[in-house]
């Protein structure tokens, strides 16, 4: 047994079994979650109907609750609470089904010769464009954009970039809460005229404006080196922040060009868009200067780094505020992809409670202390 255990090929084989087995589990997954939320719009269908012909009181819900709880005791889901959450579900997306041109051309025809149109029809007219959507993400998912959005756009929004990026709850809660929906895709650039399409495209949908760094605590005198230093020492929440796809390479980013050395804030490379993405960190409002500069390092990066499989590299300024006339006529004649956008930071601390706060370093010594003079470790809340 140890033997083959030690087979390079039975290893290899065993390897890819368990990612096709892993893949089936996913998909199972995914296959009953979609029938669950397919389940639920049609919960929500037939009460509404029910609600509308039936005539059946204000505790119509509540009885039919405790009679679906008590027939099926080990599924969840029929409490009063989600079975009005279903209707409202299929409420707050059929007016946009019914936007759907087929859509409005099948109830028309059914309301002309007094015929029902029942889900399944409507599906069909409508799969793949929305309905696969609406049932690829949780159904907890769903609580919380019914909750937190009021508008079908925004929702559906949301539900693809769930969708896209895999998001957890906690992370569709952040997105929402910081109005992703109104900031991507909004930075001024000259993506169109330096970039191919769909390449453009993507790179656009990429940016953001404003950059909403709420995750930091600076104070009142910061500057570059402090904003650049502390993005990096929170990097998973300034990655969370550019969204997915971005892996950073590095800060300070040495360049040398002759006998002269230069220094890029930050570089990431960007995985969908296969290209190096160099961003320039300013606490000040824009100036057109600024984007000159980036053009030169854009110019070194794709000297120096690119690879002939990469595709042009980007350039994003990132700064405290801008004019957006002063950037777009700033950003015309260069051939360079540039995108300009500000960023919101909203937790600054008083200055003279810089001295006061303990860095890490300091917390760590402290801690060293206190473990050497004692066996045990303090409680730390």
């Amino acid at each position: 047994m140890n033997e083959l255990l030690n087979n390079h090929d039975y290893k290899n084989w065993l390897t890819e079994l368990k990612s096709n087995i892993q893949q089936s589990q996913i998909k199972a997954a995914l296959a009953v979650n979609s029938q669950l939320i397919q389940l639920y719009w049609d919960l929500g269908r037939q009460i509404t109907e029910k609600q509308e012909t039936a005539k059946w009181g204000s505790g119509f819900i509540d009885q039919l609750s405790k009679d679906l709880r008590a027939e099926f005791p080990d599924m969840g889901g029929f409490s009063p609470y989600n079975l009005r959450a279903c209707r409202n579900f299929y409420l707050f997306y059929l007016q946009e089904l019914t936007k759907v041109e087929q859509v409005a051309l099948l109830l028309e025809n059914a309301s002309k010769t007094k015929q029902f149109v029942s889900q399944s029809e409507i599906w069909e007219q409508v799969v793949p464009k929305l309905g696969t959507q609406l049932f690829s993400i949780p159904w907890g998912h769903h609580l919380v954009i019914l909750k937190k959005i009021k508008n079908q756009p925004e929702a559906i929004f949301y539900i693809k970039e769930t969708i896209k990026n895999n998001w957890s709850r906690a992370v569709l809660v952040h997105q929402i809460e910081s109005n992703l929906y109104e900031r991507q895709g909004k930075a001024v650039s000259n993506f169109q005229n330096t970039l191919p399409k769909p390449q453009s495209d993507l790179a656009n949908q990429l940016l953001k404006d404003p950059y909403n760094f709420d995750f930091l605590q600076m104070t009142a005198d910061y500057n570059e080196r402090d904003l650049e230093k502390s993005l990096t020492q929170q990097i998973t929440d300034f990655l969370l922040e550019l969204g997915a796809g971005f892996a950073f390479v590095g800060k300070q980013y040495a360049v040398t060009l002759g006998e002269k050395e230069y220094f890029i804030d930050l570089l990431f490379y960007h995985l969908t868009l296969r290209c190096y993405v160099v961003i320039e960190l300013k606490v000040v409002e824009f100036k057109p200067e600024f984007a000159g500069k980036l053009n030169f390092y854009l110019n070194v990066i794709d000297a120096q780094l690119k690879h002939e499989s990469d595709k042009p590299t980007i350039g994003l300024i990132i700064c405290k505020t801008k004019n957006n006339i002063e950037a777009e006529y700033a950003l015309k004649g260069i051939e360079k992809p540039i995108g300009i956008s500000e960023y919101e930071l909203n937790k600054i601390l008083p200055n003279e409670l810089k001295s006061s706060l303990p860095s890490i370093e300091e917390i760590e010594n402290e801690l060293r202390k206190m473990t050497e003079n004692s066996s045990e470790l303090p409680f730390v809340v």
